[in-house]
């Protein structure tokens, strides 16, 4: 077995570093069994050093980091290097001591998911993206000292809110601000990947088989007889492991769904709102020139842009106009040609002398207004 993974490092002085570099997922670069077993191997007050920059990853992994994190013995000390975004911002605020670079980036936002299915699936779905924003909610409340709703509103709309060191010390998201090497990264797309290619990975060592005497001062291993209770231990691991990685699959099937849910609503407000506007240009309440107008008005507000088209006037259609003006083959030659025809064969004269309901409702047709005879 493994003495230790790549982002754990040990010194010395028996401070522990653990590096939460990358992505957090079952099968990512911050792995949540990697993570916990460390946590959990430490000797109650050992000085543990926690590191991140991250851009998040899944959230079931992230929570239960971020418990294995409140609940570990250690005396844990939390630092943002980079960018702790997303779920990584959420475990930044575990209520340890957290400390941010000058340079560093924290951010946060709602939980995005997807789910398909019928209308049952995906009302367990939306619940439960609704639950996991309930639960970010109190722990970031819990962190800045304001109400679970307070936060929804301000950090779950919908965007993603970026703030530097300064920002977050004003806002009590950290405890201190800590110097560092400068950078040049601008964006914290720039500084994720630069503090993460700083990241040195320890060299392998010729030997990294660890016999049960080593295991046993792991606190989890402690009381393990021989191998095969070590091996026991070890299964537990692998089972929790695999545990997180069947929710990871629950969280994936979500998310599609959905984003399936979503763009199926959108098609139906979208037909909806052509049918609206066709009816209302069929009957001349508008017209081709200010029907973006009343479609802009329906995507802002819906039922606001349906009654103002219901309050408008309908127009006689030129049909209706020629109907009136009588079906003699004058009428119908004039019905025949269009406004741009008739200008062409300069007949707009005549036409409005001879016929004018037929100019006017041609005029109405062309210009959307009445015209000024």
């Amino acid at each position: 077995m493994k003495t230790q993974f790549f982002n754990i490092e040990r010194a010395d002085t028996g401070t522990v570093t653990i590096y939460l570099y990358g992505e957090t997922g079952d099968y990512a670069d911050v792995r949540c069994a990697h993570v916990a077993a460390e946590l959990m191997a430490a000797a109650p007050g050992a000085r543990i050093d926690l590191r991140i920059n991250s851009i998040g990853g899944e959230v079931y992994s992230g929570i239960a980091i971020y418990n294995a994190i409140r609940n570990s013995r250690g005396d844990i000390h939390i630092y943002v290097d980079g960018v702790a975004a997303s779920m990584a911002g959420v475990i930044a605020l575990c209520g340890r001591p957290v400390s941010m670079s000058k340079y560093a980036r924290l951010m946060l936002h709602s939980v995005s998911g997807g789910c398909y299915g019928d209308r049952k699936e995906l009302e367990r779905c939306l619940q439960e993206i609704a639950a996991l924003e309930d639960s970010l909610a109190d722990i970031i409340a819990k962190r800045i000292n304001i109400e679970p709703e307070a936060v929804k509103a301000k950090y779950f709309d919908g965007a993603d809110h970026w703030m530097t060191a300064e920002e977050a010390l004003a806002g009590h998201f950290v405890d201190s601000i800590y110097d560092a090497d400068p950078i040049d990264g601008d964006t914290p797309e720039d500084i994720y990947t630069i503090f993460n290619n700083r990241l040195r990975k320890p060299e392998a060592k010729s030997n990294d088989i660890m016999d049960l005497k080593e295991l046993k001062k792991r606190a989890r291993f402690a009381a393990c007889a021989d191998d095969n209770a070590a091996l026991v231990e070890i299964d537990k691991l692998e089972a929790e492991a695999a545990e997180s990685a069947s929710l990871k699959t629950k969280v994936t099937n979500l998310e599609t769904k959905l984003q399936e849910q979503g763009a199926a609503i959108e098609a139906a407000k979208a037909a909806e709102r052509k049918a609206l506007l066709d009816a209302a240009q069929r009957d001349g309440r508008i017209n081709a020139t200010n029907r973006q107008t009343f479609e802009n008005i329906l995507k802002t507000s819906f039922e606001d842009g349906k009654a103002a088209l219901a309050s408008l006037k309908p127009r006689r259609s030129v049909m209706q106009d020629i109907v009136l003006s009588g079906s003699s083959a004058e009428s119908t030659e004039w019905h025949n040609k269009s406004w741009d025809e008739l200008d062409r064969a300069g007949r707009l004269i005549e036409l409005r002398d001879s016929a004018p309901e037929v100019f006017k409702a041609k005029f109405r047709e062309k210009f959307g207004r009445e015209p000024n005879l």
